[in-house]
């Protein structure tokens, strides 16, 4: 009989903070359907205690994130012209982030923040929550990570940052069980959710401006920097977000399916202690082949406050992509931002943990039949065909 219960993991998460505001009148219904996913994954005992503790430390940062809301009065903090990154999965999109993070002028989410989002990082002792223990509490959970998927530092190095890291702007659904992140759940073998969990966009948002609601309140005022995957949210990421600008970076269909290919797999195995790569190879090209079909079909794909780029120009000239983009968005690419993202480059090598490599023979179907189903993409947003195997 499984150990999970969803009413008693509510219950336990009430009973140990004292509140009972879930913020969603839906919530214990979307809850429960994460609970009948994690017993359906066959966890032995052991790993059933470990999905127990982690839902409690999930449940209990909600309800106290719901609380500081409310009590703090978080709904006054103006969230004003953030940039976002997006791109599909393997396309720089998170070297360009990092990059965007070191300007002093920026403010980004960082892991130790959205790992443990109360109370509000600006109320902490020391400048920037430099003496808050949640600090420590992170970099060492990241050590945890790190040392449990050791192939994810190959292809995502910029996680040797620990706590201090990047996370990805659907991190801060975590907990409210729209997602289900390694980093949210490395400790339960249970393999990465990517679908399968109820998508509301429009909520989603909203959460997510609860969240960098909470961490600027009682800080300096700096431009928000954040990278997400938005294009299948378009409409409810601008209604949120009105004043927002989004670079997005395009990169050969083939290659970023065959890469991303290899690195779920990495991080399956890393979880669960085995990988079927077939399995792998056709869950991940057919999302990936989702994704492109669904970039060009979205009408929203051109909108104004949309700056796209191509990945070979990335590739080619980091800070010039930055720059146009600053000037796309109307903010000023001061010779201090500059200099930082510059040291950045010069300091933090994307091979520092070892090469990550990866094939198009991943890819489930004819690889040549794939290059031909996305020469329209590649022709609208002149892309090249990357010529690697």
């Amino acid at each position: 009989m499984s150990l999970l219960n969803a009413t008693a993991l509510l219950t336990a998460a009430e009973t140990e903070t004292g509140l009972s505001d879930w913020g969603d009148p839906g919530f214990p219904f979307r809850f429960a359907l994460a609970v009948d996913r994690m017993q359906a994954a066959g966890m032995d005992g052991a790993g059933e205690r470990a999905a127990i503790a982690n839902a409690h430390w999930l449940l209990t940062d909600r309800l106290r994130f719901v609380d500081d809301h409310a009590r703090h009065g978080l709904g006054a903090e103006v969230i004003k012209r953030p940039l976002f990154v997006s791109g599909e999965p393997r396309s720089g999109t998170t070297l360009l982030h990092a990059l965007l993070s070191v300007d002093p002028e920026a403010r980004a989410l960082r892991f130790w923040e959205v790992m443990h989002p109360s109370p509000p990082p600006g109320l902490a002792p020391g400048p920037e929550g430099a003496d808050d223990p949640r600090r420590a509490q992170a970099d060492a959970e990241w050590r945890e990570i790190n040392a449990r998927l050791p192939q994810w530092l190959k292809s995502h190095p910029y996680n040797d940052m620990l706590g201090d890291g990047l996370p990805e702007d659907e991190r801060s659904w975590a907990f409210d069980f729209r997602v289900m992140t390694p980093t949210a759940w490395w400790r339960v073998p249970m393999g990465v959710g990517v679908t399968g969990l109820p998508a509301d966009p429009a909520a989603q948002y909203r959460i997510h401006r609860m969240m960098l609601q909470a961490i600027q309140h009682g800080r300096p005022a700096k431009k928000w920097v954040l990278k997400g995957f938005h294009a299948g949210r378009l409409p409810a990421f601008f209604d949120a977000y009105p004043d927002a600008r989004l670079i997005y970076i395009h990169r050969d269909p083939v290659q970023s399916i065959a890469s991303r290919i290899q690195m779920m797999a990495d991080l399956t195995e890393g979880l669960t202690g085995s990988v079927d790569m077939a399995v792998q190879s056709a869950l991940h090209t057919r999302l990936g082949r989702e994704g492109f079909h669904a970039i060009m079909a979205n009408p929203m794909i051109d909108d104004p406050r949309i700056h796209h780029v191509r990945y070979q120009d990335f590739v080619r000239d980091q800070i010039g992509v930055i720059r146009g983009f600053y000037d796309f968005a109307g903010y000023d690419f001061t010779p201090a931002a500059e200099a930082a993202m510059r040291d950045y480059l010069a300091t933090n090598r994307g091979d520092r943990h070892g090469k990550f490599a990866y094939s198009t023979a991943l890819i489930d179907g004819d690889v040549d039949a794939i290059h031909e189903e996305f020469s329209a993409y590649r022709a609208r947003f002149g892309l090249e065909r990357e010529r690697r195997d």
